[in-house]
């Protein structure tokens, strides 16, 4: 009886630790002397190796230093599929480097942090699923580093399911709706050719289709000088370049993204209102950009 009390304490405890833990959006993996282009190719070969799907990469900005690798999983991809509500874009996680001071940075998107904001109550359901993925990232990038040191400001963990960064700010759940169309297989061919055309000053940099279930993910990466990627980030913080790109989510007729008051503000969790005001008009020119790629 005493061993049941106590094993039913030290449950307990290891539960309410988890429910109130403090969680960063990135990972640190390390740092590599070696060049951008030498240390993304190594990221690449090592997920390969290790069964994961790399569905593309760019730079940032326009900028060689800055670079993100776009990469799934099969079982994670398969399970988050399962949520209706845009679950499909917690299929997508991303490593983020930044060369600086003659190295490079390597980080990567905490799968804890994004899987709870993204997927909300569904987290708990299919968590052994997503220590597994969260595991087997940091088998895979061993080889690269050591650290792997959470980074990026914090949320607790039990508030990123109803995650908003102020008061009267949206939630995961309040969408901006870009298009609707007149089908599944319309909204496919018109975002796809349009990021083809580079409509909007964007960038194709993966996309991520369920035909069975007619949902798909686009990566698009924002051109702009004036609007883009190169304006906002320098003044949010280019450490957080993992990031990056924004997306568009297509399920059955309707395309949508998540709004930019939202998407920011958990990615970059630390930021002061004074920063974010310094960006005051980027969620509206980020929906702008992925309007005109829906038209």
């Amino acid at each position: 009886m005493k061993k049941y009390v106590l094993s039913a304490l030290a449950l307990l405890i290891v539960q309410f630790c988890g429910f109130g833990q403090d969680l960063s959006p990135y990972i640190k993996i390390g740092k590599s002397s070696e060049s951008i282009e030498s240390v993304s190719n190594s990221v690449e070969r090592v997920l390969k190796d290790n069964g994961l799907q790399v569905l593309g990469s760019y730079n940032p900005s326009g900028k060689s230093a800055l670079k993100v690798i776009a990469f799934t999983d099969n079982d994670l991809k398969s399970t988050v599929i399962k949520v209706e509500d845009r679950g499909a874009l917690a299929a997508i996680f991303k490593v983020g480097l930044e060369q600086k001071d003659g190295e490079v940075i390597m980080s990567y998107t905490n799968p804890d942090y994004i899987l709870r904001a993204y997927l909300m109550d569904n987290y708990d359901k299919y968590k052994s699923t997503f220590s597994k993925f969260s595991q087997k990232l940091k088998t895979t990038f061993a080889p690269l580093g050591n650290e792997f040191m959470p980074f990026g400001g914090t949320v607790k963990a039990d508030k990123l399911k109803n995650y908003h960064y102020k008061i009267m700010m949206p939630y995961f759940t309040d969408p901006a709706e870009l298009k609707e169309f007149d089908s599944f297989e319309t909204g496919l061919a018109t975002i796809q050719n349009n990021l083809m055309a580079k409509k909007g000053q964007t960038q194709f940099v993966y996309k991520l289709v369920y035909p069975n279930e007619k949902v798909a993910v686009f990566g698009v990466g924002l051109n702009s000088k004036d609007e883009g990627e190169a304006y906002f980030l320098p003044k949010i913080g280019e450490a957080h370049v993992a990031a990056l790109p924004y997306e568009i989510i297509l399920q059955g007729k309707q395309a949508s993204m998540l709004h930019g008051k939202y998407r920011i503000a958990l990615h970059w969790p630390d930021l002061t209102m004074g920063t974010f005001m310094k960006i005051m008009s980027t969620p509206g020119d980020i929906e702008d950009a992925l309007e005109a790629l829906c038209e």
